[in-house]
């Protein structure tokens, strides 16, 4: 991996930086909300999936949901956090019409779990190489989600749906040690890659149950390090916050408008707002949504109706002892255990589905050509398509045989890859279309020395020319693979040049 690289953006009165902070909030897998027994099932009938104590019924008190407790320390074990054996719930209060309690039911002062640090990998973009940063985790704590207001239903009434009322939300709060747009969607993949692979969240964006909040600030160079040096905020700009992102595209794409429009606004002598912004994705700009708060404006108190939370060292060590093997240990055992780089050995490893597969094909195989084949063919074409690898045409088992194939040269390189387009298309079994299609490689030295001798019999004066630029024995390479129809051995056929040839 490479160092990290310098990321400006360049202005009238000359360089700016970025510094940023996120909120990702991750909802708890889990069949029950929060403090109620309500199903989180999604894709119900509006307001089905409601209990007295999520609509906030008067005499209705909660009742702590000790499976998402579990999931909540389960996930700061994942982040190599403190977890605090003592918190507490607390009273945030405002006023929103999809929060029938008037307040929401979160964590301030006493989290659940505490300061933690992830290493996050950055894939190579815009000709800089890929490499790694560190992001402190500075807590996650357990909170409720409110319900969801319809603005699009009735065009002089707002409807309300309560299904996600009460239903447990995780907070990750990050400290400002994200530095590019790249990095923000790096750092959200990879906290995605975390809680799926502990199986404390689905990481399904679509639905809203991953999303992130994305604090953005922008300032002159230099200004971040006295920042690190000295704690003081002071020294970084106003920051705004971009609500409920849910997509890494548009994550990036979102950072990139709203730092421009900040330094536009420097620029000009104007000052930044410190407020809350939502993206628009049609029109490819942030637009103001309300001031933002301030913790002393939501009046927090602890919540009169909970006991704060208490658990034991053997709590903790019972979840420790069930974590699975997560994406950094994953990927040293990749690079380890097949031989993969560190890139490649990330890029495998960033889902559990992508590593399953990737076993599943490189199992008695050839390992780095297994992974060239899953990551840059598959995965590429997957990219191209925009889909999951769960949709993909081609299976592990018979990516599996293409290696084979390959392998055992029954095929060359150049020929799998007309093999594979014709699998993508639904034609079956690798070694079936090989048959079909009379594809096998040409192996025979007999054969290929013949179309040699022929080629340069054809050509003397190319022949005697090779020996004073022995470069130039590449046109004879491609000639005998034409006349071979692409089918012969390509390391047979230099051999039988080089000597040949005299070289």
């Amino acid at each position: 991996m490479s160092e990290r690289p310098t990321y400006t953006l360049k202005g009238d009165t000359g360089d700016w930086e970025l510094v940023m902070g996120l909120e990702v909030h991750a909802q708890v897998a889990s069949e029950a909300k929060l403090f109620s027994g309500a199903s989180t099932e999604f894709g119900a009938d509006p307001n089905c999936n409601v209990s007295l104590v999520d609509a906030a019924m008067p005499g209705m008190l909660p009742v702590i949901n000790k499976k998402c407790v579990e999931q909540a320390v389960r996930t700061g074990l994942g982040l190599k956090a403190k977890i605090n054996k003592w918190s507490r719930f607390d009273r945030k209060n405002y006023f929103y019409p999809d929060l029938p309690q008037g307040y929401q039911i979160s964590q301030f002062d006493h989290p659940i779990v505490g300061e933690g640090e992830i290493e996050v990998d950055v894939e190579p973009a815009h000709g800089d190489p890929a490499y790694s940063f560190p992001v402190r985790i500075e807590r996650l704590h357990l909170e409720q989600d409110a319900g969801k207001s319809i603005h699009d239903m009735d065009p002089t009434a707002t409807y309300v749906d309560l299904n996600r009322s009460g239903v447990a939300l995780m907070e990750i709060v990050s400290k400002p040690d994200v530095r590019t747009p790249l990095e923000a969607a790096a750092y959200v993949k990879k906290l995605k890659s975390i809680v799926v692979a502990l199986g404390t969240c689905d990481g399904d964006m679509e639905k809203g149950n991953l999303r992130a909040d994305v604090n953005v600030s922008v300032c002159k160079p230099g200004a971040y390090e006295k920042f690190r040096e000295t704690g003081d905020f002071s020294h970084l700009g106003t920051r705004c916050e971009i609500k409920n992102m849910n997509s890494f595209r548009f994550i990036q794409a979102a950072i990139e408008y709203e730092a421009r429009r900040q330094i536009e606004i420097l620029e000009s002598g104007g000052k930044v707002d410190q407020e809350t912004r939502l993206f628009d994705p049609n029109k490819g700009e942030t637009r103001s949504m309300r001031s933002k708060e301030d913790a002393h404006d939501y009046r927090y108190f602890p919540d009169p109706d909970l006991l704060p939370l208490e658990f034991d060292d053997l709590f903790i060590e019972n979840i420790k002892a069930s974590l699975p093997e997560l994406p950094d240990e994953k990927r040293a055992r990749f690079e380890s255990e097949y031989g993969l780089s560190r890139y490649d050995a990330g890029v495998l490893t960033a889902d559990s589905e992508r590593a399953e597969f990737f076993e599943a094909v490189a199992k008695g195989r050839d390992a780095k050509l297994a992974a060239n084949w899953v990551s840059q063919e598959l995965f590429g074409y997957l990219n191209r398509e925009d889909l999951e690898l769960s949709d993909s045409p081609v299976s592990a088992a018979q990516l599996g045989e293409l290696v084979d194939l390959i392998s055992n040269d029954t095929i060359s390189g150049k020929i799998a890859k007309d093999v594979f387009a014709r699998m993508i298309d639904g034609e079956g079994n690798p070694g079936d279309i090989v048959e079909k299609h009379g594809l096998k490689q040409v192996t025979d030295t007999g054969a290929i020395e013949a179309i040699v001798d022929q080629i340069i019999a054809e050509n003397p004066e190319q022949a005697a020319a090779v020996k004073e630029k022995p470069k130039s024995m590449g046109w004879f390479v491609g000639q005998v693979m034409k006349a071979s129809g692409g089918k012969a051995n390509p390391q047979a056929v230099n051999e039988i040049l080089k000597q040949k040839l005299g070289l």
